[in-house]
């Protein structure tokens, strides 16, 4: 079966896979941060006291790499201050106090996406605010503007969801499967690809036979991969799929593919089709903390604490919630927090599985060697990081790790190597940026 090298096999914990998506509650009030994506954050096009219906522009892009921003709710507008996203951005954040009507912001026609040329595509997609629901929130419609020397000949739908825990994109494949083939076509038409493919690990089986039953382009297919973390990163996927490997420093456009995510591709099929801004998303409630595991479509800007109260709140021995998954999500320091664009899940794990982490001397077992996807040295990248030997430690290539977390999963020591890694990649990060200019 199609895999990659490298990568380790967490338990997959997938508790809610039978759980369907349910509609969560309109939220009271919400708090929407202006910078939820990559790139430069929007700027406020409305003021404190304004009335805003859902769906309504309140954030505008004006940078290349940048995202609109929309209101979840229909109400007035408390106030615009600073605030701190989950994902531990400081930025600005406009808050809302619903009115309970829920009222749109124009109109949700349907159209045809023959009508549309491929710039038309990326301008909707762009102001409907769309990017990576993965959990990188690149916006999407720069991700769909390569550059004119760069053929782009395959589309890959990311339908492996390897983190444990997390079910959302599973629910999406079962649920809105033909959603996702024709977000599939008006990405690829926004590319000009010829091909296209949903990868799906080998733990959903279910879910690889509902997108197959619907399947209606030729050129598309469905490739069943190895269960494996981090199976769901671009560069391991590209690998996984097509056998092609992205350069160092590169971007998956330098090997001919664009990659998206299964929710990315129902939230273009919206914007596109429906005129539908990206003001929710379905996220995965889950973890022993949680009284009642949910997939829920929750509104931006909805508070952690309204989401697990919905859930049955946590347990009292909870020891940690987590937004994203346990291998590469982010701990959180309050519940007060909001829903953003790139939040799949909300885990609360309790007492019971706290780890141990008692650090030790590297004993030298080369199972961090072993199981890096990149094909790095975690074990000299981390000692030379913990010795501040910056120099030495840029010989082993930092900025390639995607911060999988599978050396330190696997390490018998203890040693915390991603922040070691993540501190001394983002040292030769800020060399090359130098050495650019």
């Amino acid at each position: 079966m199609q895999t990659f090298r490298g990568g380790v096999h967490p338990p997959q914990s997938k508790y809610t896979k039978d759980k369907p998506v349910e509609k969560a509650r309109l939220p009271k009030k919400v708090v929407i941060p202006l910078h939820q994506h990559a790139g430069c954050q929007a700027e406020p096009v409305v003021s404190a006291g304004d009335m805003v219906k859902t769906g309504q522009k309140i954030g505008e892009s004006k940078a290349f790499i940048s995202a609109n921003v929309h209101s979840s709710i229909t109400g007035r507008i408390e106030s615009i201050k600073k605030g701190v996203s989950p994902i531990m951005r400081d930025g600005w954040c406009v808050n809302i106090e619903g009115d309970g009507t829920d009222e749109w912001f124009g109109s949700k026609e349907t159209a045809d996406v023959g009508k549309f040329s491929p710039e038309e595509i990326r301008q909707k997609i762009k102001d409907a605010g769309i990017v990576g629901l993965g959990g990188a929130g690149f916006p999407t419609h720069v991700k769909l503007c390569p550059p004119c020397d760069k053929k782009i000949d395959t589309v890959i739908i990311n339908g492996s969801e390897c983190e444990p825990y997390l079910t959302c994109d599973y629910r999406l494949m079962i649920e809105k499967s033909n959603e996702i083939l024709e977000g599939l076509e008006i990405i690829k038409k926004a590319v000009g690809a010829e091909y296209g493919y949903i990868a799906v690990e080998d733990n959903k089986p279910d879910a690889a036979e509902k997108i197959k039953s619907v399947l209606k382009n030729k050129n598309d297919k469905v490739i069943v991969l190895k269960t494996k973390y981090p199976q769901g990163a671009e560069k391991q996927l590209i690998k996984a799929v097509l056998n092609r490997e992205v350069p160092s420093c590169k971007l998956p456009l330098d090997a001919g593919v664009v990659v998206d995510n299964a929710g990315t591709a129902v939230a273009v099929r919206n914007a596109v089709l429906e005129n539908i801004p990206l003001i929710e998303r379905v996220i995965t409630v889950c973890g022993s903390g949680i009284s009642t595991g949910k997939n829920l479509l929750v509104r931006i800007g909805t508070s952690f604490r309204d989401v697990l109260e919905e859930c049955g709140g946590l347990k009292k021995d909870v020891w940690k919630v987590i937004m994203g998954g346990p291998m590469m999500g982010l701990s959180q320091f309050s519940l007060d927090i909001p829903v953003i664009k790139g939040t799949s899940g909300i885990l609360a794990m309790t007492l019971d599985e706290r780890p141990v982490l008692q650090e030790r001397n590297c004993i030298r077992c080369g199972r961090c060697i072993g199981v890096c996807p990149m094909s790095l040295m975690p074990n000299m990248l981390g000692l030379y990081s913990s010795r501040f030997m910056l120099e030495d430690g840029f010989k082993y290539n930092p900025q390639d790790c995607i911060e999988c977390g599978s050396c330190a999963y696997v390490c018998p020591a203890k040693i915390p190597l991603v922040q070691l890694i993540r501190f001394i990649k983002g040292k030769k990060l800020e060399q090359m940026r130098k050495c650019k200019i």
